[in-house]
């Protein structure tokens, strides 16, 4: 155990990270790998490989995921930001890359092939663009004759382009919910979100129109014709998981489900474990999104405020999306339940998002007592 008299930066960090944060985050990682043994040995099955192939996969992505968020958040405020910065324009010019060279999967370039890994270039810019956004939406409001938003605004043009040019339209939706939900927080202009919503609305209505996939899972939500194999089964397992499951290796529906390792792992979930466990899944999102809206609700720093704030809606709102797929109350998007599907880009982006979360929520004694001390001489109480 680390004493509260210790002063080095171990006991530094452990007397001053958020541990409910730490331990939600490690909980998530824990289940996920849990969820492995159940939902992808039939996957591995079908396709030719060891039943555990995915389930050793996944055990092997954990431990440098958990040093990244350990690692990471060791770092101050300034730091976090000036990591952001590199880790985007690296992202951004490996995102370029994979467009010209990266590996195509059913119709999008997104990947780049490492060996037996790959890596998703767009996951790990999702972090770091939310930072980067909030850097400038901050400069913004200390000193408004710095054009922050506007940087902010044609940032978020070149990434939404890229994105669709993959084409990843899920990545899209959730990196402008991201994005939008931030500049309203920064005091976005009642003009502004006119303007904007109507070009988020436009946007969809041009990718239905544009992108042959996006119109065939829009037609099978709406209408239920076409191939639903994967989002009826889906609710099949769901249906049949009842409120506490089939048990632990007892799913049946699972077998035929060809992305349950992935997108529909909630799914496997509710058939192996029941509905209650599922709802738990889902408060501890929750608990997530919560908690950090009310670390940004009492910062005082703007920055600080807008990063965490859009860092842990960036978690809340991929797993409403992947929850809202499984359930069929939205049309498939191929989006991952963060630290829960398997996915090793994914794993490792989220645990950067958890990592950020953790420096930027950290309890600071040194900063709290510098304002303090400026609190009684602009009052003119006298020190201590």
């Amino acid at each position: 155990m680390v004493s509260r008299a210790d002063r080095g930066a171990l006991a530094d960090w452990f007397w001053t990270i958020d541990r409910f944060f730490l331990a939600t985050f490690v909980l998530l990682m824990g289940i996920g790998f849990m969820l492995s043994f159940a939902a992808s040995p039939p996957v591995a099955e079908r396709i030719g490989l060891p039943s555990f192939y995915f389930v050793e996969k996944h055990a092997i992505f954990l431990l440098p995921s958990l040093i990244v968020m350990i690692g990471l958040s060791f770092l101050s405020p300034r730091q976090v930001r000036r990591t952001a910065i590199i880790m985007l324009a690296a992202m951004i010019a490996m995102m370029v890359l994979a467009l010209l060279f990266g590996v195509e999967i059913k119709g999008s370039r997104r990947w780049f092939s490492l060996g037996p890994l790959s890596l998703q270039p767009s996951e790990f810019m999702k972090p770091a663009f939310v930072v980067v956004c909030a850097w400038l939406f901050s400069e913004h409001a200390r000193q408004p004759e710095i054009p922050g938003n506007l940087f902010a605004i044609i940032l978020y043009g070149i990434v939404a382009a890229l994105l669709v040019a993959q084409p990843d339209l899920g990545q899209t939706i959730l990196t402008s919910a991201v994005w939008g939900c931030m500049f309203f927080m920064a005091g976005m202009p009642w003009l502004w979100i006119i303007l904007l919503g109507g070009l988020g609305v436009g946007g969809i209505v041009s990718a239905y129109y544009i992108f042959p996939h996006v119109a065939g899972r829009v037609d099978r939500f709406l209408t239920g014709e076409g191939d639903t194999f994967q989002v009826d089964t889906a609710r099949e397992a769901i249906i049949r998981g009842n409120w506490f499951g089939q048990g632990p290796g007892e799913g049946i529906v699972k077998r035929i489900l060809p992305d349950s390792h992935t997108d529909f792992i909630f799914s496997v979930a509710a058939e192996e474990f029941g509905i209650i466990f599922c709802m738990a899944l889902v408060a501890i999102f929750a608990f997530i999104v919560l908690r950090g809206l009310n670390h940004a609700y009492r910062e005082k720093n703007d920055f600080n405020r807008f990063a965490v704030a859009g860092l842990v809606l960036q978690i809340g709102i991929q797993s409403i999306i992947n929850v809202g797929v499984n359930l069929e109350l939205m049309p498939a998007k191929g989006m991952t339940l963060p630290l829960i599907s398997y996915g090793g880009s994914s794993m490792i982006a989220i645990c950067v998002t958890a990592g950020f979360i953790l420096a930027l929520t950290r309890h600071r004694p040194e900063k709290r007592a510098q304002e303090r001390s400026l609190f009684r001489v602009s009052h003119g109480i006298p020190a201590e």
